[in-house]
């Protein structure tokens, strides 16, 4: 039998998790709607590189034509939309774990972003969103001679 290091954050998560369902059931029945429709908002990771920020945003599904990215007063800004396939009805799910409707996440940018080169492009449901320093922004190397 294997020692395994017991980690009480594992069981929050867990029951943060099974809180979560229960609350996202009684809402559901209370709404009378079995889909999940409205505000969500996908997840996202943000991280840093040499040449500057890169935020990756999971969006399966969603056509590019219904993404919008944005940029205004140093405020990154992606909206988009998750439209239900209407071919099956309502009646004939058995289970609807997946968010449809509208989204939208905002993110603070700092003023070292060049927002003239700002890149998007999204490949297998994943948005990726390139925000590069500007040059006098990016460290620079300094040779020391030695005399």
């Amino acid at each position: 039998m294997a020692i395994v290091k017991y980690s009480p954050f594992g069981d929050l998560r867990n029951l943060q998790e099974q809180m979560n369902r229960l609350l996202d059931m009684a809402w559901s029945r209370e709404s009378g709607e079995e889909l999940r429709e409205g505000v969500w908002q996908p997840p996202v990771d943000i991280f840093e590189d040499e040449n500057g920020i890169v935020i990756k945003a999971e969006l399966p599904g969603i056509d590019q034509k219904d993404i919008e990215v944005r940029i205004e007063d140093n405020t990154l800004t992606i909206r988009g939309e998750r439209k239900h396939d209407q071919e099956v009805k309502k009646e004939n799910y058995h289970r609807v774990e997946r968010y449809y409707g509208s989204f939208q996440r905002s993110f603070s940018l700092p003023a070292t972003i060049d927002r003239e080169t700002v890149k998007a492009f999204c490949d297998k449901g994943i948005l990726t969103i390139t925000l590069p320093r500007r040059e006098e922004t990016k460290p620079k190397q300094i040779h020391v001679e030695v005399k």
